[in-house]
């Protein structure tokens, strides 16, 4: 179980690091193992950071970031159990070597007792358990392959770890409309196999395609987070349904959400419950609109 509880991040900014700016403002939210979370919100929100955090490459500046009970502590035994895999497949290669060096790497880092028999056929599995044809594929430089085929062996090398929970940070961002479908096809089997997924995009489509649980993110604050079905059948946040109305839809006009007057939740914003936000129906939480305006803010 991966459990962020009122998770903050300040940077220091300005001149000569005078000021400081908060890009993640006390998120919680859990995955469970064999469970999707899909982490929506526009750019600059603090998705990404999250995903950093989680992954141990960016310091919790507050709050508790565990993983089965235990504070994230980057490392090889943390490695062996959480990976990353980034929107831009190509900047994980390097051009001069082989695509297939990724796995040669894993080897030598956490398998180096291995023999070649048996890491050949551990490392042909993983291919083929991503959909790859190992023929295809291993041996050719990463010029020589699609964005598609670059992600999916990025996975394919997170299989060969004792892996627990993977970060797929935009991953489909860059790739066509079919082949996006296939690596979401292939995070569904992984989490058919026991596998925590936290998925971060800014596609509500996509988003909801997989998860069972969705956080929506505005500002570095989670505004709303719940059931996937619950929340996007009764978006009850003015940002979700904004994000919502902005999704396009053939011969139906653009209508934008309705401005935030006032706010029903105002006062049982701050309600434990749910780590501050209000419990609209059971498994679905909303934040004070008013918010960060707010004086009673999340304290």
């Amino acid at each position: 179980m991966l459990t962020l509880d009122r998770v903050t991040k300040t940077f220091r900014a300005g001149a000569f690091g005078g000021g400081s700016v908060t890009a993640v403002d006390r998120v919680s939210f859990s995955a469970a193992p064999g469970e999707l979370v899909s982490l929506i919100g526009e750019s600059g929100s603090g998705k990404s950071t999250i995903g950093r955090m989680v992954l141990g490459l960016t310091e919790v500046t507050s709050g508790s970031l565990t993983l089965d009970g235990e504070q994230v502590r980057p490392g090889k035994d943390f490695y062996r159990r959480v990976q990353g895999v980034f929107q831009d497949p190509f900047s994980c290669y390097n051009p001069v070597f082989k695509a297939d060096r990724v796995f040669a790497l894993v080897r030598r880092a956490y398998h180096p007792g291995v023999g070649d028999k048996e890491w050949a056929d551990r490392v042909e599995k993983a291919v083929r358990d991503v959909r790859l044809d190992p023929g295809q594929v291993l041996g050719r430089y990463p010029h020589q392959l699609s964005g598609g085929q670059l992600q999916r062996l990025l996975i394919a090398r997170a299989l060969l770890l004792d892996l627990r929970f993977l970060v797929a940070d935009e991953i489909t961002s860059m790739l066509d409309a079919s082949t996006r479908i296939d690596v979401l096809n292939l995070l569904a089997g992984l989490k058919e196999r026991g596998l925590g997924v936290l998925y971060i995009t800014h596609d509500l489509s996509l988003g909801t395609y997989l998860a069972e649980k969705t956080v929506v993110l505005r500002n570095g604050r989670v505004v709303e987070h719940g059931d996937t079905t619950k929340l996007f059948a009764n978006p009850a946040h003015p940002y979700t349904r904004t994000l919502l109305a902005a999704v396009p839809r053939l011969n139906q006009p653009w209508t934008p959400a309705e401005p935030v007057e006032s706010c029903a939740y105002h006062d049982a914003g701050r309600a434990a419950s749910g780590g501050g936000l209000h419990e609209t129906e059971p498994g679905h939480f909303v934040a004070c609109a008013q918010l960060p305006a707010c004086g009673r803010n999340l304290a």
